[in-house]
């Protein structure tokens, strides 16, 4: 199949699975003409790749792990090397500590709009306390506190 028809059915761009491509993730064959050609494969390939990126993976480690995945549309290591399962269990940690501070950020944010809310309208239900009492809001600096 073309890119076009490969693109279609994964939702993937032209472009992205030319970057899967240069980034070694992806290897379509040539046809005489020179235009790519995918086998059936490529379509759950571009899937399981999709997934680990959306996993957080970058292609680098990608890289590694795909020749161990065997089962179509599923994302199962098997035959890794000890080297793979070291590095999958330190981007688990790194992608553990970024969830960590995408919730302190989220949280941070929260609060401030919920004090920028009961600013502007006093009688809005927020933090224990007196009913139309102002609360005066937080500054950016207090509420947008994020560590890493």
């Amino acid at each position: 199949m073309r890119i076009g028809e490969l693109a279609e059915r994964t939702g993937t761009p032209r472009r992205m699975l030319r970057y899967y491509e240069e980034q070694g993730l992806l290897v379509p064959d040539r046809s005489p003409n020179g235009y790519r050609d995918y086998c059936e494969r490529s379509v759950d390939r571009v899937l399981q790749i999709r997934g680990l990126l959306d996993a957080g993976l970058p292609t680098r480690i990608i890289r590694q792990v795909l020749p161990c995945l065997k089962q179509p549309r599923s994302i199962r290591v098997s035959d890794a090397t000890p080297e793979t399962i070291a590095t999958l269990e330190r981007e688990l940690d790194r992608m553990t500590r970024r969830i960590e501070c995408l919730v302190r950020s989220r949280d941070a944010i929260s609060d401030y709009v919920d004090a920028v809310r009961r600013d502007r309208d006093p009688a809005a239900p927020g933090e224990p306390g007196e009913p139309g009492e102002p609360v005066p809001p937080a500054t950016a600096g207090e509420a947008l506190t994020v560590s890493v």
